[in-house]
């Protein structure tokens, strides 16, 4: 079993598939995965389950893998349930949690905003810049940044879930580079392809780092840590100004009265 411990995720599912739905029971969702090279280990590891919980994981993942051994069931007591884990972020973490929240609102309303572009005569290129100015300014520069230059440095930055999370960033602005090529273009069937492909994109990773990447980092944070985050994180927002932020917050609330309000008509 060790050396299975230690394969990619992908090649695992790929040769078991009763192992990614055997993940997905437990909320581990690899089988989506853009990536999938995090190693079997990490990938249990990281979520932080309850002895029991990863026991009986573990013990089901082997079954399905080698069905011909004997592999002794663990003894869990069914009159022991676990109480929900309540997820709580220090407060740089918690800053970062909230900036994701922005991020969703936008992520919301692409697809009604994919679906006035495809109903109108031309495409509104200014619309869609507007929207490719708030991902490449707030979401990436303003957020991601804050993720890549500092929280990302409190752990090892080559682990593979880190990986996982900078393929995300990677594969993120490459949809939007084609996203603006079709504004240029004109052509809407590019901006919708990319633009909910970005979309899809966003919202797993952004449940990957507020349910098990965010936490996992917080586990290992010292409280010196804690407060060195916090004062560069403040540092990073301070050197762009408050008016950013503020900016890009009317922003979404002008797109929300504008489309939320045609979808209640």
């Amino acid at each position: 079993m060790d050396k299975v411990l230690n394969k990619e995720i992908k090649q695992i599912i790929d040769t078991y598939p009763e192992v990614g739905r055997i993940l997905d029971e437990y909320g581990i969702g690899c089988v989506p995965c853009s990536v999938g090279s995090c190693l079997l280990k990490d990938v249990v590891g990281i979520h932080n389950l309850d002895p029991q919980q990863e026991a009986t994981l573990m013990y089901r993942i082997e079954k399905a893998i080698y069905p011909e051994r004997d592999v002794p069931e663990p003894k869990v007591d069914l009159t022991k349930k676990s109480a929900p884990k309540k997820i709580s972020y220090s407060p740089p973490v918690k800053k970062l949690v909230d900036e994701h929240v922005l991020i969703k609102r936008l992520l919301a309303l692409i697809p009604s905003i994919v679906e006035y572009i495809e109903t109108s005569i031309k495409v509104d290129k200014d619309l869609v810049l507007k929207c490719v100015d708030f991902i490449r300014t707030y979401a990436d520069k303003y957020h991601h940044m804050k993720e890549e230059d500092i929280l990302f440095k409190y752990v090892d930055d080559k682990a593979e879930i880190i990986q996982v999370m900078f393929k995300d960033h990677d594969i993120g602005r490459g949809h939007i580079r084609q996203v603006v090529e079709g504004a240029e273009k004109g052509n809407k069937a590019q901006i919708k392809e990319h633009i909910l492909a970005y979309r899809d994109l966003l919202t797993q990773h952004i449940k990957k780092e507020d349910e098990i990447l965010y936490p996992w980092i917080d586990r290992q944070l010292s409280v010196t840590q804690v407060g060195e985050m916090f004062r560069k994180c403040n540092e990073a927002d301070a050197s762009v100004g408050d008016e950013l932020p503020r900016k890009y917050e009317r922003f979404i609330v002008e797109l929300e009265e504008k489309f939320l309000q045609e979808v209640t008509k």
